[in-house]
């Protein structure tokens, strides 16, 4: 089964944030688009689980990936699909795919009650260091825009000292940062 654990950090960031970090950190100069689009149940069972899931587009390639709480992060597990599957789950016709199928069926979700609820577009940039990947975001959704720090990381500790470390050299408030399908669906309301 394609699954990892993802344990990552993150920070809304103003612009003027975020332009100070894109201008001294080594973030390349071009971001790289993918878009995410979401899916949810009338009655939100996800939500009720904690759960998210989504397709995300990228380089033309598409994956579905379930996400769940974990103790040390979050539990993600992927499928791949094609583009036409991508339209169909899209269309409201999902087709049910072997890993995240599993996942669903644990939470008494069936494929068939998923439906598409919109979708996130971000502008990403990223660069590795020490083990680390620090990533830059510019998204919109809903007629929203919001900018973000986000580090991806092995373990809590250098995640969040990593985190800890560019908002103290940049001089960047921390501030509570929902992960994006929260912004996206609290967006709705």
């Amino acid at each position: 089964m394609a699954q990892e654990i993802e344990i990552e950090y993150k920070n809304l960031l103003t612009k003027e944030e975020y332009e100070t970090l894109l201008n001294n950190l080594p973030f390349p100069k071009e971001g790289k688009e993918q878009i995410n689009y979401y899916f949810e149940t009338a009655d939100f069972k996800l939500r009720q689980h904690h759960a998210a899931l989504r397709i995300r587009k990228k380089n033309n390639q598409y994956q579905l990936t379930l996400k769940e709480p974990h103790k040390d992060g979050l539990l993600e597990t992927h499928d791949s699909l094609t583009e036409a599957e991508a339209l169909s789950w899209i269309n409201r016709h999902p087709i049910p795919k072997e890993a995240t199928t599993i996942q669903l069926n644990q939470m008494n979700i069936d494929t068939d009650e998923l439906h598409y609820v919109g979708n996130l577009t971000t502008i990403r940039r990223e660069y590795q260091e020490n083990g680390l990947i620090i990533v830059l975001d510019y998204s919109q959704y809903n007629h929203v825009e919001d900018y973000e720090l986000e580090i991806e990381s092995q373990s809590k500790e250098a995640g969040l000292t990593a985190l800890t470390n560019i908002l103290e050299t940049y001089h960047i408030t921390q501030k509570e940062t929902p992960n994006k399908i929260a912004r996206f669906f609290s967006s709705l309301s």
